[in-house]
C-alpha cells in the first residue's frame, strides 16, 4: 500500500470521528430504553430508536471494525485518537 497523502489522512481521521459518533449515539439511544424518542411531537428522533438490540449491536460492530482497521494503519502522524479510542472501548463493552 502506498503512503496516504496528508489530505487522505485528514479525511480518514474525520471518517473515524464520524464512526465514533455513530457508535456513541447508537449506545446512548439504546441506554435510553423506552425513553428513546421516535421523533413524534416536538422532539428529534433518537438515531437507531427503531432498531432491535441485535441490530444496534450489528451497527456498532460494523463501525468499530472500521475504526480498528484504520487505527492499525501506521502513517497517522499526530492525529488525536482520544475520542476514537473511547468509542472503541464503549463498542467492545456494548457488543460483548
Amino acid at each position: 500500500m502506498s503512503e496516504r497523502t496528508a489530505e487522505e489522512i485528514a479525511q480518514a481521521h474525520k471518517a473515524c470521528l464520524d464512526g465514533a459518533d455513530t457508535i456513541n449515539v447508537v449506545i446512548a439511544t439504546h441506554n435510553k430504553g423506552n425513553d428513546a424518542s421516535d421523533g413524534s411531537g416536538d422532539t428529534k428522533a433518537d438515531f437507531a430508536h427503531d432498531m432491535t438490540h441485535d441490530e444496534k449491536k450489528a451497527r456498532v460492530t460494523r463501525s468499530v471494525g472500521y475504526l480498528k482497521y484504520q487505527k492499525a494503519l501506521t502513517d497517522w502522524g499526530s492525529e488525536d485518537f482520544t475520542v476514537i479510542d473511547a468509542a472503541i472501548s464503549a463498542a467492545d463493552t456494548f457488543t460483548g
